[in-house]
């Protein structure tokens, strides 16, 4: 049997590289206390934020057998998305809206949602030995339910959590979409990756916001990801000039990694970049009603936040371009009909004008 599960686990590998995937790894579906008391102190702390849904289900988030007791093993599964070129190439102008990686192409969750669908079948076919076998199940996951993602990712051999808190890897950096399938085949457990963060602080010196109490701790409420996406009302205003030209996610603790210099650009073409996302202008985006919002960003993960969080961030980032000619765009939106977005377009108007010409 346990030689049978070994080739059982080689044929799902061979399979998930077929398949596009770029890292895959297999562990217990089980989590040691350690990851419950990180996510308890996280959330004893307030770093969540808004995010209340993190406290909501935490039992299920940290233990895959109490949101499915079947489970035997977690597949973990990565996509590299490492960009071409540098990925912070916009913030050095100020005219310009800087959009995280992961956005500047097709949602994510779809393609490796797809992907995952595929490998999850296979699984199922080729884990049933015979006729008279009972098939396995099975469950995909991509960022959509309470799954520890980061911790299995590491658990199953893809890498370690680095000191910003994301999955590390020895071979795609800081680039990699996670995905799971949760099975009930007991398959060998990967061994572990090797690597480590040593004495390098370049992720936690590099965030703007200040988002890093201490290493391997992220408090998101100062991370510009969780301002420009997740929260909805006013961002606070000690933080907003460190924001810059940042409009949707921030790549700043990822991309100065050293482990990046082993990531190959992604060869996923769905996931190559938009070349509308990699600069756009922000005159034109503070110009966005919700019909032509809606039409710019479909099959983006943009389109979730909506129009008035998105013209929120493009507002910050005018205010902090120092540019004049941006000056028209921001006093025509303090009459906006969304009180947010009024607010920060007098913000915008303000911090422009003290800049002066």
């Amino acid at each position: 049997m346990h030689l049978r599960a070994e080739k059982l686990a080689a044929r799902i590998r061979e399979k998930a590289l077929a398949l596009g995937f770029d890292a895959i790894g297999f562990c217990p579906a089980h989590l040691g206390p350690d990851i419950r008391a990180r996510l308890s102190d996280f959330l004893a702390s307030g770093y969540h934020g808004d995010m209340g849904w993190l406290a909501e289900r935490a039992d299920q988030r940290t233990q895959p057998t109490t949101l499915w007791p079947e489970a035997r093993t977690v597949i973990a599964l990565g996509v590299s998305y490492a960009p071409e070129g540098d990925p912070l190439a916009a913030l050095s102008q100020p005219d310009r809206g800087n959009i995280s990686v992961y956005a500047r192409h097709r949602d994510y969750h779809d393609l490796i949602k797809g992907m995952l669908k595929h490998l999850a079948q296979f699984v199922v076919r080729e884990g049933r030995q015979g006729a008279e076998d009972t098939a396995p199940e099975v469950k995909v996951f991509v960022d959509t339910a309470p799954v520890a993602e980061k911790p299995l990712a590491a658990q199953a051999g893809l890498g370690w959590q680095g000191k910003h808190t994301n999955l590390v890897s020895r071979h795609h950096g800081s680039w990699l979409f996670l995905g799971e399938i949760y099975t009930t085949l007991a398959l060998p457990a990967s061994p572990p990756s090797g690597g480590g963060c040593g004495t390098c602080t370049r992720c936690l010196t590099a965030c703007p916001t200040q988002a890093f109490p201490a290493p391997y701790q992220m408090d998101a409420r100062r991370c510009i990801s969780y301002l420009t996406i997740e929260h909805a009302g006013p961002i606070p205003l000690a933080l907003r000039p460190a924001i810059g030209t940042h409009i949707y996610g921030c790549d700043d603790c990822l991309a100065v990694c050293p482990w990046n210099r082993f990531a190959q650009v992604s060869r996923q073409i769905k996931l190559r970049p938009r070349p509308d996302l990699m600069a756009p202008d922000l005159a034109s985006l503070s110009q966005l009603d919700d019909t032509a919002f809606r039409q710019m960003f479909s099959g983006s993960p943009i389109k979730r936040i909506g129009r008035n969080r998105f013209i929120r961030n493009v507002l910050i980032a005018i205010g902090n371009s120092g540019l004049a000619e941006l000056l028209p765009h921001a006093h025509r939106l303090t009459q906006d009909p969304d009180a947010i977005v009024a607010e920060a377009a007098r913000w915008a108007v303000t911090r422009l004008e003290a800049a002066g010409p």
